[in-house]
């Protein structure tokens, strides 16, 4: 029977995807120390949704911060091992594939405590991205692997892990569907920039293929500032940055942009539940876009969500601008409503908890 869990998160998907599981925990007899890392730590993109969501405080924050990944992860290491030190949990609890994903396993490994992770198995199959390499090396280290699809079990068989392997369901459907009944009738953003519902789309953008090289990004925002419907981007801090690199008046010559600061998870639901469609390189915006029944357009060239791609709810288009405005023009409604059922029954969180109470 565990006594003590020390769970690690440190990014906005991680606050989401913990949310349920958090929730679920609490009615036991397990004690849960909650580490945030600290990689996110702008408070519209990390206090917010503790107070949102109603998660716990965490009970420590490392701070660490912004910085090259090496260092960063070095940071969340040396903090980690110290906590675990302390602590002596018997489990470390992972989320997803962040640098503070690959930090609370290394930390788990190194100390030789048990690691489970929530949304194993995903595969981009792209190495140039740092997620995929965080996801694969956690799964690699994990003894308990909690899967959000099918998919995510073959992918994991397909690389020798059939232990410990758990097909659950995914965390963030439970937190949409928790929240989904508070959201009311339209966005109260859109309402106030006089958007009507269904009449505009949504983008975020923050991957590094897509804002870090100038022509790439000013392309993709010629594509979709010259959008037939009004756009609304809430700017991710490291993209804010990109963007005022190309001058402070750029954005402003594309007609179709609407620029708004990062938003609560609240707010960015009820947003995207009201629109026409939504754009993005977020791995968790799309399946957002499709559990609230959203076209959704990819800007990259794969997704880990494969599921989304079926029944045309989302179409990858890579980053040509002149393939974004064209998925733009052509975007309609997708066949069916078959949906969230491919990512569980909405208790994925009560079935992890139950696993690690073995009850």
């Amino acid at each position: 029977m565990l006594a003590k869990i020390v769970t690690v998160v440190g990014a906005r998907p991680q606050f989401i995807k913990a949310f349920p599981v958090c929730k679920a925990l609490a009615q036991t007899g397990i004690e849960e120390f909650l580490v945030h890392t600290g990689q996110h730590y702008d408070a519209v993109m990390s206090q917010v949704f503790f107070s949102e969501l109603k998660l716990p405080e965490p009970d420590l924050n490392l701070g660490v911060g912004s910085g090259p990944p090496g260092w960063q992860t070095s940071q969340m290491l040396t903090g980690l091992e110290k906590v675990l030190t302390e602590q002596r949990p018997d489990l470390v609890l992972v989320y997803g594939d962040t640098n503070s994903t690959l930090a609370g396993s290394l930390a788990a490994l190194k100390m030789q405590l048990p690691l489970a992770h929530v949304e194993a198995g995903l595969r981009s199959f792209n190495r140039s991205m740092p997620e995929e390499h965080n996801r694969v090396l956690t799964d690699h280290a994990a003894d308990l692997l909690f899967c959000p699809t099918p998919t995510a079990v073959d992918n994991l068989a397909n690389e020798g892990i059939t232990e410990g392997v758990h097909l659950v369901g995914d965390t963030m459907l439970d937190a949409v569907l928790a929240f989904v009944e508070q959201l009311g009738d339209a966005s109260r953003l859109a309402s106030g920039l006089g958007l009507e519902p269904e009449a505009y789309a949504v983008c975020t953008l923050h991957r590094p293929y897509n804002v870090d090289d100038p022509e790439v990004f000013r392309d993709i925002l010629q594509a979709i500032g010259t959008s037939p419907l009004p756009v609304v981007f809430p700017v991710h801090p490291r993209t804010r940055a990109r963007l005022e690199a190309l001058g402070q008046d750029y954005s402003k010559r594309q007609p179709s942009l609407i620029l708004t600061e990062p938003l609560g998870y609240l707010d960015m639901l009820a947003l995207v539940r009201g629109s026409r469609l939504v754009l993005t390189d977020s791995g968790g915006l799309q399946k957002e876009a499709y559990f609230l029944g959203r076209p959704c357009l990819t800007i990259r060239p794969e997704t880990e969500w494969l599921e989304t791609l079926e029944d045309g709810w989302n179409t990858v288009l890579g980053s040509n601008g002149s393939g974004i405005h064209q998925a733009i023009l052509n975007c309609r409604p997708a066949a069916n409503s078959r949906r969230a059922t491919k990512f569980g029954d909405g208790h994925a969180s009560e079935k992890i908890v139950r696993i690690l109470t073995g009850v």
